[in-house]
């Protein structure tokens, strides 16, 4: 119909960004894990501790699809233009995640190969450090760059997926409806048990405090995370916790939260990994245990990279997998029905790691957490 163009206008947008949004915002990121000087042990503990979270995270969401199945037993998208399905060897798999050159992974959008090139290149201008100060700064704008670009692209996105959707409603069948209330909640039952299972346990672990103080002190932020499902929004709201309620030191959570703001997001790993597998079984990809590994990495990486919106990285995610982007329009409409969960998980679990990391250095004030 006469949505045609408006579609594939949006959907060659949305390509068009990611070799360049990729490639520029994870060295960025990368680089930003840097700026710590005198924060080095706050660093080290904050990354590790975002990577691990991000991890369970992204395993949580892939076992929670392995479970439910969603996407089992439809056929609508099967007849869509596939991607090469890709044979899961996974050591095979690793080593072809190694360009051979840059260039060419950047013009076919070989995003695994970008991710490689660039988490290399953010490690390797991090040791030059001062030397390549201008490179940084130059790397800094132009991912600032492409965040804006994507935000242009995002604001053409209504009608764009006004036409996608447009297009799919009058093709979905009753039984993709069915797998696609599945898909939602699976997605929210998994964040939910990152949320109030796994983040509870952590800070009564390793941040050795109470979780149901913990989370009666936090509650604002929760509140602002779920009601915008914007984390710039909850972030001022954060900080002023950390400092004021929770008797977090500035010079340990001006950095774990800005940088988990940017770099940590738990809801987003646990969508990929949910994502995953709808989309394997949608598209009739065989789930091996190889695959389900690669899932849950690409759960963590592309939270780490979770710069635009949740329909960029979803795109991100099926061009890595070497799948049609079909899909694209049925998880456009479904994102603001699962967005305040990811917002809300992706900010517990930057204040709770902030808890831990203070606990760490023995820079947390009992005093002031346990003041009512």
């Amino acid at each position: 119909g006469s949505t045609r163009p408006v579609q594939s206008c949006f959907l060659r947008l949305l390509k068009m960004l990611i070799a360049p949004l990729v490639l520029l915002t994870l060295i960025n990121g990368v680089c930003k894990m840097g700026d710590v000087g005198m924060l080095r042990k706050v660093g080290v503990r904050i990354v590790i501790y975002y990577m691990i979270t991000s991890t369970l995270a992204s395993a949580v969401g892939v076992i929670g699809g392995v479970i439910t199945q969603p996407g089992k037993g439809v056929t609508d998208l099967l007849t869509s233009e596939a991607g090469e399905a890709v044979e899961y060897n996974f050591i095979d798999n690793m080593v072809s995640w190694i360009p051979e050159n840059i260039f060419t992974s950047l013009s076919e959008g070989n995003t695994l190969q970008i991710i490689f090139f660039a988490i290399f290149m953010g490690c390797v201008l991090l040791v030059l450090g001062d030397r390549v100060k201008r490179l940084v700064d130059l790397v800094d704008q132009g991912a600032e760059a492409m965040l804006k670009m994507t935000e242009y692209v995002m604001a053409f996105s209504p009608i764009g997926i006004m036409a996608l959707i447009a297009d799919m409603v009058t093709t979905i069948s009753a039984n993709m409806m069915k797998q696609v209330i599945v898909f939602i909640t699976t997605d929210w039952v998994c964040c939910l048990l990152v949320m109030f299972l796994m983040e509870p346990i952590i800070a009564a672990v390793l941040g050795r405090v109470n979780p149901m103080r913990l989370f009666k002190k936090i509650a604002p932020a929760i509140i602002v995370a779920a009601s915008t499902s914007s984390s710039a929004a909850t972030l001022p709201v954060s900080m002023k916790i950390a400092d004021s309620k929770l008797g977090v030191p500035e010079k340990i959570y001006g950095f774990t939260l800005p940088l988990g703001n940017t770099c940590n997001m738990n809801g987003m790993a646990v969508a990929v990994g949910v994502i995953s597998v709808f989309a394997s079984n949608l598209y009739g990809y065989e789930i091996t245990l190889g695959s389900l590994i690669q899932f849950v990495f690409l759960g963590l990486i592309i939270s780490i990279g979770a710069k635009g919106a949740g329909v960029v990285m979803s795109t991100v995610l099926l061009q890595t997998l070497g799948m049609p982007l079909t899909l694209i329009p049925i998880l456009a409409a479904i994102w603001p029905v699962i967005d305040p969960f990811h917002t809300t998980a992706n900010n517990i679990d930057d204040l709770v790691g902030t808890v831990v990391v203070s606990n760490s250095l023995g820079e947390l004030d009992k005093k002031v957490f346990d003041a009512d």
